[in-house]
Formats: structure tokens, C-alpha cells, sequence
């Protein structure tokens, strides 16, 4: 079962390419934020166009992923003092805060589409 509870947590400040999985998230992980992926930190990723998240979470019997595909919205990102993806790799988050972020989102203005004629 999956339990959040006292886990750190690390927003990656690089956008990512939401097509990677486990392994690929994990290198990431490892790579461009420098930490390991296996302490059963939670690490939180967000796509280019802010529509897409990923969360990586290890526990002892293997890697949890969880994805969101928001249809008519964004992510609101946090706002620390800077852009996004700039100064550290990875910004630490509360568990109040990824709830926010995956939960509080910009609604997105949609174009409309010609009706046919019937």
C-alpha cells in the first residue's frame, strides 16, 4: 500500500518528457537532480505544457508511478522567487504542497469548435 506519510518530496524544476517510465525517471532522478532514487523520497515531475505530472516513489517491493493528464487545465507550479528550472534541480515540497499542485490547477481557455451543420 502506498503511504506518503514522512517522505521528503522534490519537485523536478526541469520540464520532462512525459513518455518516460520507471527507469528513465528514475536515471533522471539520479543524473540531473543528483540524489537517489531508492531512499523512498517522492520525486514530482511536470511536463512541458503543464498538462501532465508523474510521481516516482520506491518503496521496498519496487517503484510506484502515477501519472495525470489534465484535459482543460494546467498545473499551477510554485512559485519560489524565480522561474521554474532555474537555480536548484529540485525544490522540496511538503506533501500539503504536491496535493495542491496536483489538485489546484489553471483552467485553460478552450477554443471553440464550428458546429456542422446537420
Amino acid at each position: 500500500m502506498l503511504n506518503l506519510g514522512r517522505r521528503r518530496v522534490f519537485l523536478c524544476r526541469k520540464a520532462v518528457d512525459m513518455r518516460k517510465a520507471y527507469d528513465s525517471l528514475a536515471d533522471l532522478v539520479r543524473i540531473d537532480l543528483g540524489m537517489d532514487p531508492f531512499q523512498g523520497d517522492v520525486f514530482v515531475f511536470i511536463g512541458k505544457d503543464c498538462t501532465r505530472a508523474k510521481v516516482l516513489i520506491w518503496e521496498a517491493s519496487g517503484f510506484w508511478l502515477c501519472a495525470k493528464r489534465l484535459e482543460t487545465a494546467r498545473f499551477r507550479l510554485p512559485l519560489t522567487g524565480d522561474r521554474v528550472g532555474a537555480g536548484a534541480p529540485a525544490l522540496p515540497l511538503t506533501i500539503d504542497q504536491v496535493m495542491t499542485l496536483l489538485e489546484d490547477v489553471i483552467p485553460r481557455m478552450l477554443r471553440r469548435m464550428p458546429m456542422e451543420s446537420l
